[in-house]
């Protein structure tokens, strides 16, 4: 119940996305340079000016869910600032072992985009356009929020984990359940493959697939995960069939001159529901690890998406720093949970389906 609990806040904040991110913008890009490497709970002060209008227009609510809302004021961090009659000077951030820059100066209508008394300017860039962020668990090495594309990564992980397992249950339970109730040459053919498929390593066979597609990045990555993972539901299914069809129900059929694809579908694949739902859910942990370990090496999701595999790469180029710590933990702590989580609903799954585990 804990790993079944633990997916379904992950489907929530997947399903939520930009919508409850601090950092609503495509692919939680939003990065400030000055404020990199900031460990956990850095807080820092902002200074918003607004963008022309052209790149300020508001998207719909869809757009921003599925695509977050681009950024509607150009942010400079600062450490301080004063108003001087109609002008406001800011004092940019000074990171440590950073020189120091001079003062900025804007005037007050410049940064609220309207005229008015200086009294009310004042009053609206303290309200609206200087804001105290608080970054909870720190920013990395391009200085954007870590929180934001750590909650914004769990839509790739659990996208390609049921997008792989979608493709290996429709090739497998294909393949499989022809390879099982036909028998003859065409089971030891489709057996023949399977072995062979079997054998080359996953990460090589998505390689291969990833040349063939031509590309690199987040759908090439969903389908080519796929097709390494259906070999483990066909051989399943086409063990469970070649013991399912010679029982009676399957004979009695067979007398009543039901069709092949019927006795396949309303018959025989009802009874392999339950070792199923356990496969999948062990694919879906397979194929979160898979698509992590090919974004670490460069050969999955591309930059700027927010994987973990690749955030964990990220931090493993920082380690020996001070960043480098939470940066790779982070995103590995995610990947170790999720695919923890997993196994243990597979686990209990198992026993709920097992006829010979005991009630309790």
């Amino acid at each position: 119940m804990a790993g079944l609990l633990f997916i379904g806040l992950c489907t929530l904040v997947a399903l939520l996305g930009y919508l409850v991110l601090p950092d609503a913008t495509p692919n939680a890009n939003n990065g400030l340079v000055q404020l990199q490497k900031q460990p956990p709970g850095f807080r820092a002060i902002i200074l918003r000016l607004p963008l022309t209008d052209s790149v300020a227009d508001n998207p719909s609510l869809l757009q921003r869910w599925l695509a977050g809302a681009p950024a509607r004021y150009e942010e400079l961090p600062i450490s301080g600032w004063r108003v001087a009659g109609d002008t406001l000077v800011a004092q940019p951030y000074q990171a440590k072992g950073t020189l120091a820059e001079a003062p900025r100066r804007y005037l007050l209508s410049q940064v609220v985009r309207h005229l008015g008394p200086a009294a009310q300017l004042r009053q609206e860039v303290e309200q609206k356009h200087i804001i105290e962020r608080t970054y909870w668990l720190g920013t990395d090495k391009a200085g954007r929020d870590e929180l934001s594309r750590l909650l914004l990564g769990t839509r790739i992980s659990l996208g390609i984990g049921l997008v792989a397992v979608l493709i290996s249950l429709l090739i497998g339970v294909t393949v499989g359940a022809v390879a099982g109730y036909t028998g003859g040459w065409l089971d030891s053919l489709l057996l023949g493959l399977m072995t062979v498929v079997w054998s080359i390593p996953g990460i090589m066979l998505v390689i291969a697939i990833s040349l063939a597609f031509g590309s690199k990045g987040v759908w090439t990555s969903f389908v080519a995960v796929g097709l390494t993972m259906w070999v483990d539901v066909a051989r399943v299914v086409r063990g469970q069939l070649l013991s399912l069809r010679e029982k009676t129900f399957v004979e009695a059929g067979r007398v009543l001159g039901l069709p092949t694809a019927r006795l396949l579908v309303r018959h025989l694949l009802p009874n392999l529901l339950g070792p199923l739902i356990v496969i999948a859910t062990s694919n879906f942990a397979a194929a979160i690890l898979l698509e992590a370990g090919l974004s670490f090496l460069g050969l999955g999701v591309q930059p700027p998406a927010p994987s973990w595999g690749l955030m964990v790469n990220e931090g493993f180029q920082l380690l020996g720093t001070r960043a480098g710590l939470w940066l790779t933990l982070l995103p590995g702590l995610a990947i170790s949970l999720l695919v923890l989580s997993f196994n243990l609903l597979g686990n209990g799954l198992r026993d709920a389906y097992d006829p010979k585990t005991p009630l309790r």
